[in-house]
């Protein structure tokens, strides 16, 4: 008999795989390796790892797939990256820098464990049942070869699981009227996304692009004077989450309630390491 998963219990799961593949985003191994092959930008070093598996795009794909950046920060960047580091090189760098910042934030000895090996097998389990319709970057990222080493087959197995939520959570956005900065503002304001100074230092728009988003939200009813969220903004990024879980319920569904509860806390302190050894900037998240 299958045991169904409890209420939310795939979106915790994400919610502790998805901060531990974006530890190399962070990483000063990720700016060493990619300098080495030419990209000093961290703009375009950002778009170009993340893309890379998508082959040699142009900005109009990289600005639809990644969705809250501002179009002309890409088309700086993109496609001239790729005549800086072709995309095949980007993915070996790419890899050599998560293979180190897993070794550094872990540690040598998580690294090898057990626990490690069954994590990998775990999330590769669950991703067996993501499927590419509709996903571009999940897709992408499908197509290339499992690593041999567990930490990077486990890595390799929470980008599958974060690019397959993160593809069908756009689609959610739109639905619900939400175009890339509306999107960055509401996030924001519910005190989980990053905080304003880090979404414009990196997403590429100003504060009056944000004042303006703001503006459009609160004629909406969405947001309050204060640039909090009303209760029907709170209403609506509740929706949200709700509705984004559900076109992501299939892996976790596959996985199964005890495997997701396993994975869950193998997943929790995997990134209670990261986060002791520094993996993240203090002030990355919240409204201030």
């Amino acid at each position: 008999m299958t045991i169904p998963l409890p209420e939310r219990a795939g979106r915790r799961c994400h919610n502790l795989i998805n901060p531990l593949h974006s530890t190399h985003y962070f990483s000063p191994d990720l700016e060493r390796e990619l300098t080495a092959v030419g990209i000093e930008d961290r703009r375009a070093a950002y778009f170009a790892v993340r893309a890379a598996a998508m082959g040699p795009v142009g900005a109009g794909v990289v600005t639809a797939t990644f969705y809250n950046f501002r179009p002309e920060t890409v088309a700086r960047h993109v496609p001239a990256v790729w005549e800086t580091a072709p995309a095949p090189v980007v993915l070996a760098a790419r890899t050599r820098a998560v293979d180190t910042t897993l070794r550094r934030l872990l540690g040598e000895e998580a690294v090898a464990s057990e626990e490690m090996a069954e994590a990998a097998e775990l999330a590769l389990r669950a991703a067996q049942a993501c499927t590419p319709q509709a996903r571009p970057l999940y897709a992408a990222h499908a197509a290339l070869p499992v690593p041999d080493a567990p930490h990077l087959a486990f890595w390799h197995a929470a980008t599958l699981l974060r690019e397959h939520r993160g593809d069908g959570h756009l689609a959610v956005l739109l639905d619900a009227g939400l175009g890339p900065l509306e999107a960055l503002v509401t996030h924001t304001a519910t005190g989980k996304g990053m905080a304003p100074k880090w979404a414009l230092a990196t997403r590429g728009w100003s504060r009056e692009d944000w004042d303006a988003a703001s503006g459009r939200l609160r004629e909406r009813g969405l947001l309050d004077a204060d640039g909090g969220l009303t209760a029907q903004g709170t209403a609506l990024r509740k929706e949200i989450e709700v509705e984004t879980d559900r076109l992501d319920r299939a892996p976790y569904e596959h996985l199964g309630a005890a495997g997701v509860e396993r994975l869950t806390g193998l997943a929790g302190d995997f990134l209670a390491r990261a986060f002791a050894a520094g993996a993240f900037p203090p002030d990355m998240i919240g409204k201030g």
